[in-house]
């Protein structure tokens, strides 16, 4: 019934693939909830299949004790994360205590107080308090990204030089406490990742796409395909990953229960302060990093660190 509920339309063929169920079995659970009371019509014929009448609902829903810390627990961890569209959270979580019996609210202001996570304030004891305010331009991405990725946003690396950029989005994601956006910029050729505090005024593109989204994606794993730099990680690197690790990078899980994974990235080695960087931070991730693939003056450097380390 919550499943139905939630779609504005729906078939008998998709019932069958969610709930594994029968054809038979799938018609006759919902002559049964129609039976009910429940307000669905029927479309016969190609593309037809039941529509649930509007402006009716379930009861409102009722959490089990376990239920509701849960989803409380999933707010507390996430504290000091920069989330878009904060004021909702809020008043998500002043409606879940407001449901909750007194007993359930005394538990949940003491897990307030207990449980601590690597991103939550243990100085700040006030059970609404979610003051980690996202840039202003993210909700924005967001809304805009969900109906057209071709955008035209203003991009200001250096304040007072603003750049017009015509792009199309791939991923809106936090690294380090930082939102950024993978997009393919169409002027340039290349893929960049744009911190969401440099951007303002995203719209979406009046202009006319110069390729594909497919067309996009297939650059995209073309230029994956030649990267200089493909690391295999352990679990240590894997968790050390987590901690820390430059913008941009995709960790692809290669292992059960994430036990083993692997990264690549195409190094500009002539960027010496950066090769100086991931040398350093590919230092940090263990030693159960194994190279599929180092340009040679990454290696250098390793080389000479490693030896540093040895004399010191």
């Amino acid at each position: 019934m919550r499943y139905i509920n939630n779609r504005a339309h729906f078939t008998i063929a998709e019932i069958q693939r969610e709930f594994n169920i029968s054809r038979a079995t799938a018609i006759r659970d919902i002559n049964e909830i129609q039976t009910m009371g429940f307000p669905l019509t029927t479309e016969l014929g190609r593309g037809g299949g039941y529509h649930v009448l509007q402006n009716h609902y379930l009861p409102a829903a009722r959490f089990t004790p376990d239920e509701l810390k849960a989803i409380f627990i999933s707010f507390i961890a996430s504290k000091n994360s920069q989330l878009p569209y904060l004021q909702n959270r809020r008043s998500i979580t002043e409606k879940l205590i407001g449901i909750a019996s007194q007993t359930q609210q005394d538990e949940l202001i003491e897990l307030n107080h207990i449980l601590l996570f690597e991103n939550t304030n243990p100085a700040n004891p006030n059970l609404l308090e979610l003051d980690d305010a996202a840039p202003a331009e993210l909700n924005q991405l967001i809304s805009l990204a969900v109906r057209d990725k071709h955008l035209r946003v203003t991009f200001e690396e250096s304040l007072g030089w603003p750049q017009l950029l015509d792009v199309y989005l791939l991923h809106i994601f936090n690294s380090n406490a930082q939102w950024l956006v993978e997009v393919y910029d169409f002027d340039t050729d290349e893929f960049r990742y744009l911190p969401v505090v440099m951007l303002r005024d995203s719209a979406i593109s009046e202009q006319e796409m110069k390729w594909t989204e497919q067309e996009i994606l297939s650059k995209k794993r073309h230029r994956a395909r030649e990267s200089n730099l493909v690391v295999k990680l352990d679990a240590t690197g894997i968790q050390r990953f987590k901690r820390m690790h430059p913008p941009g990078i995709t960790l692809s899980f290669t292992g059960m229960f994430q036990s083993s994974g692997i990264f690549n990235v195409q190094l500009d080695v002539t960027h010496v302060e950066m090769l100086a960087y991931y040398a350093d931070w590919l230092l940090f991730l263990g030693k159960g990093v194994v190279f599929d693939r180092i340009p040679d003056e990454l290696r250098m450097i390793l080389e000479e660190r490693l030896v540093n380390l040895k004399f010191t």
